[in-house]
């Protein structure tokens, strides 16, 4: 398979936040968040594989400030990690008050998908072509979190494991 870059499946998508996606005071919904950060992130594992996904996890969902109704979400979705099957997807979050044109990070998250095959096993992916120093950095980054989600499921396992140096 043919090593593919991060931009080749980068995904922008926006969302206008309507009264059914808030309380009544106006915030948006957490979920309706979610849901979008979920779809943006779906859409760039989807086109890097060119096969079917699952999510398999959201690693860190942080919500940094509120967003209301009337705003302007933007989801920035971009490959940061490849496996053998399963991809990570950093997805960043903005809203934009379309009055004053003030724009806001309010949202990030880390999310892991498994590319399927015809029959809904796990399937091969391209390799991530790394061409820049930030392609680097996250994909460092990304592999420390995948050792942290590994040592945690060990931990949910019963297996005895060190989370600090070894000795």
């Amino acid at each position: 398979m043919e090593p593919k870059s991060s931009r080749e499946s980068d995904v922008i998508m926006t969302h206008l936040v309507l009264p059914q996606d808030a309380n009544p005071a106006g915030n948006l919904h957490g979920g309706v968040i979610l849901k979008h950060i979920d779809t943006a992130g779906g859409v760039v594992a989807k086109k890097h594989s060119r096969t079917n996904v699952v999510t398999v996890s959201i690693d860190r969902m942080a919500f940094k400030q509120p967003a209301y109704m009337g705003e302007l979400l933007t989801f920035k979705a971009s490959l940061n990690h490849v496996g053998r099957s399963s991809m990570e997807i950093g997805v960043r979050v903005e809203a934009e008050n379309l009055k004053t044109g003030e724009v806001r990070h309010t949202n990030s998250a880390y999310l892991t998908y498994v590319a399927l095959d015809e029959n809904a096993r796990p399937t091969q992916v391209p390799p991530l072509k790394l061409e820049t120093a930030t392609d680097r950095r996250r994909f460092q980054e990304a592999e420390l979190r995948r050792e942290l989600r590994k040592k945690e499921r060990e931990l949910e396992e019963g297996k005895t494991v060190c989370l600090g140096k070894n000795t």
